[in-house]
């Protein structure tokens, strides 16, 4: 049975397109919205080099890339091509920022399978990557729901993307309940300012982080809070029907 997979234009420059093709799949090449490789209408896979990984942490684009694969795709993938261990230039003299690269790395990426629940597989090579693809669309044909590999996503407004940067940035929010906070006051300012007791009946937000929000959001300099303050978020809180 012939395979095919849809291929995003800026993977051409990378080897795998070759190497799938090697391994008689036919390629379409397409300007892909999410991912990086779609080979059902239920999965599209999201690749990165190690090097690659490390630059979408730092400036946020890994997140985002999660949320919209979540969002058009049922079974989406990442594939991280390579090693951590080559991060280090092997240099004693920077192995403070070696170990903070690494920890960035693992928090995020347990962020990534715990929050968003998207599989992390680990590729050595290129060649590994072109065969792992090629196992998977064979799994997906064999038993995936059918349908076009193309579908009509709506590119990510940029202003929202940082909306949902600014909110997701706060302790304890994570990108899904910034989605959800946004939805439900429009805009960072009204999520921001928005009372504890409204934030508490998000789906998956609760009473005890939206206390701890406020806290972090409310509390001066000092890090002192008027106990007041906190008694009254209680209530307001226990005053909301069930």
């Amino acid at each position: 049975m012939t395979i095919r997979i849809v291929v995003d234009e800026r993977e051409r420059r990378s080897r795998i397109p070759a190497l799938l093709r090697e391994a008689g799949a036919l390629t379409d090449f397409a300007q892909l919205v999410v991912g990086d490789y779609v080979i059902s209408a239920e999965t599209a896979i999201e690749r990165k080099t190690i090097f690659d990984l490390l630059q979408s942490i730092f400036d946020g684009r890994l997140l985002v890339q999660c949320s919209e694969l979540i969002q058009h795709y049922a079974k989406p993938v990442i594939i991280i091509e390579g090693n951590i261990i080559n991060l280090s230039d092997g240099s004693s003299e920077n192995d403070n920022q070696d170990l903070e690269r690494i920890y960035l790395i693992n928090e995020t990426l347990a962020k990534v399978a715990l929050d968003f629940r998207i599989p992390i597989i680990n590729a050595p090579n290129a060649e590994f990557t072109s065969q792992l693809l090629v196992t998977m669309v064979n799994l997906a044909q064999s038993g995936a729901q059918k349908g076009p590999l193309l579908k009509r996503i709506k590119k990510a407004n940029p202003v929202r993307i940082q909306q949902l940067s600014i909110l997701s940035s706060i302790p304890g929010i994570g990108d899904k309940l910034a989605i959800r906070m946004l939805e439900k006051f429009s805009t960072p300012r009204h999520a921001l300012t928005a009372p504890a007791a409204d934030l508490a009946r998000i789906p998956g937000f609760g009473t005890s982080r939206a206390i701890k929000m406020r806290r972090i959001l409310d509390s001066p300099e000092d890090g002192k809070i008027i106990p007041s303050q906190l008694s009254l978020l209680d209530t307001k809180i226990a005053d909301q029907p069930g």
